[in-house]
């Protein structure tokens, strides 16, 4: 049975999204994808445009750049959610000049009182090269702050590498 809280963290192109995915594949109800990213550029469009045709028409999809808080609010407890992904929904508050530390406390918060099974998707940033610049290394810093703070309100947390899950609390459903 899938964990209330799951937390699955990687780098870029761990498969982390795909591990999310065929966790909530075989649900009794059709699960909800809240999409964070926006097409920005060619790149992000191609990347969009691959999950879409991953998807199928097996999902519920919300398109929520920011207000994944509100989504998991409103959910009903009647399907499990993913969220794909948080550093991309922290990077969107952070472009807009929002107050990083406060949405990822109001996000943290929701998710306490969630009636959904919800699966995070996010990446671990912590073990690349440092940022050169000053906002990079303040995003790594709200980054790796969020991901602590998600670990430790969820039941389930797993790193990708590879493809392949690494279990570090709780247990997961083929894992």
């Amino acid at each position: 049975m899938l964990p209330r809280i799951s937390l699955i963290l990687g780098g870029a192109s761990s498969g982390k999204s795909v591990f999310a995915e065929n966790l909530l594949l075989g649900s009794e109800t059709r699960p909800v994808y809240v999409a964070t990213a926006q097409a920005w550029d060619r790149e992000m469009e191609e990347k969009i445009s691959i999950h879409r045709q991953r998807r199928k028409n097996d999902w519920v999809t919300i398109e929520e750049p920011y207000e994944v808080a509100r989504v998991l609010r409103d959910a009903s407890a009647d399907s499990p959610i993913l969220v794909d992904c948080l550093t991309i929904w922290l990077s969107n508050h952070v472009i807009e000049g929002h107050d990083a530390v406060m949405e990822s406390r109001r996000l943290v918060e929701t998710l306490k009182i969630c009636k959904a099974q919800v699966v995070l998707v996010s990446n671990e940033v912590g073990q690349g090269v440092v940022p050169e610049t000053s906002l990079g290394r303040s995003f790594r810093n709200y980054q790796g702050t969020l991901n602590q703070e998600l670990s430790a309100i969820a039941d389930s947390v797993a790193l990708i590498v590879a493809g392949l899950p690494l279990v570090l609390k709780g247990t997961l459903p083929g894992a």
